[in-house]
């Protein structure tokens, strides 16, 4: 017979629960209830793993107080009532017929250590979804006073909660998640832009830096025609080829370029004007792709965990793959900070004399090198 809360209850047996483990969780609570001694078939869980306040408590009251005798169990409520009374101390909302009620809805007991694996493995994806979340949240904190360590150490937390849940889940060979990673941000900000075309300027009125900074890609650079004119620049570096604005047009010319209506000499303009150095434009360049890594890895792993269908083992093998993305930036990252010398990394250039081309031109324009 269906179960009619009483006026007093709190209707939490009649919710419309938004994951289906908050059946699973009545389930396992029910066998619990119903049979104490279950619990030692039941492990991998805690109270913080399930999904409701009013759950925890009472798993944690099942979980805590002295078992009772079987027989004794069988024929009245005392330890029902000793169960709710501790659970209520952190869930005002409980009351005796919920606990009947669960008790009904469990339909095997039995099977307590299936519903506590089912439970444990939303748990772990409710980890992941929130160490997903404080990733994208720290690369968006502006008030960081160190960013980049700051969303490292995110990562690193995050890596912390993939192995755990590997430990306990793990992953099988050729499982990845079923869900599609979201693509990349596209908008590139004012200064991100002005600074790249700085270091595209710089690096061509000084190539022979260029060598310097090989731990920079192409890919790191937030427009596709900066990350093709930095490829013709790193190219004609590698051959050993002249470099000025004019060879460069034409490298690109040949890298195809140009096949998108952007004009020869908006090229020529845009490496007209060097300033600083080819290290410092560079290190803000990967640092900004770093932190851009970041927040996609981070959004990657919040798209997979935010998907119940994907299994304890898919989320693990795609939250792998997506850290993998970070270990690889992070490597050239910690190479450019170390190669550079220390007053380049922490001082800004001084500012040029006359009108600015750019708000990001902090440095004083050097004169235009020669080969």
């Amino acid at each position: 017979m269906p179960h009619t809360p009483e006026p007093d209850e709190d209707s939490l047996d009649t919710i419309t629960p938004p994951q289906p483990v908050f059946h699973v969780e009545q389930a396992l609570l029910g066998a619990l209830l119903l049979d104490p001694h279950r619990l030692d078939d039941v492990n991998g869980i805690a109270a913080d793993s399930f999904s409701t306040t009013a759950h925890a408590a009472l798993y944690a009251a099942i979980s805590t107080l002295p078992r009772p005798d079987p027989a004794e169990h069988a024929k009245n409520t005392t330890w029902l009532d000793r169960v709710l009374a501790t659970a209520l101390e952190e869930a005002r909302g409980l009351t005796a017929s919920y606990l009947h009620a669960l008790v009904q809805v469990c339909p095997w007991p039995r099977h307590a250590p299936a519903y506590a694996r089912m439970v444990e493995a939303e748990h772990a994806r409710r980890r992941l979804l929130t160490a997903a979340e404080r990733l994208v949240h720290t690369v968006h904190d502006a008030s960081l006073p160190h960013p980049v360590q700051t969303a490292l150490a995110e990562a690193d937390a995050l890596a912390a909660v993939v192995d755990d849940i590997a430990n306990r889940f793990p992953p099988r060979s050729g499982v990845l998640p079923r869900t599609p990673a979201p693509p990349p941000s596209a908008a590139a900000d004012t200064e991100a832009v002005e600074e790249e075309q700085l270091l595209l300027a710089t690096a061509t009125a000084r190539p022979d830096d260029i060598d310097a900074v090989r731990w920079l890609l192409p890919d790191d650079l937030t427009l596709p025609v900066h990350a093709g004119l930095w490829q013709c620049l790193t190219t004609l570096a590698r051959r050993d080829e002249p470099i000025d604005p004019v060879t460069v047009l034409w490298e690109a010319q040949q890298h195809g370029l140009l096949d998108q209506g952007r004009e020869p000499g908006e090229v020529l303009r845009m490496l007209a004007e060097p300033a600083g150095s080819v290290e410092y434009w560079a290190e803000r360049a990967l640092r900004r792709s770093l932190i851009a890594t970041a927040e996609h890895t981070g959004r990657r792993v919040e798209a997979y965990a935010d998907d119940p269908a994907n299994t304890p083992f898919q989320l693990v093998a795609g939250a792998r793959r997506a850290l993998a993305d970070i270990a690889a930036v992070r490597t050239r990252w910690q190479h450019a900070a170390g190669a550079t010398p220390p007053q380049q990394r922490r001082a800004a250039p001084a500012t040029r004399a006359g009108p600015p081309t750019t708000t990001a031109a902090h440095a004083a324009r050097p004169t235009r090198a020669t080969r």
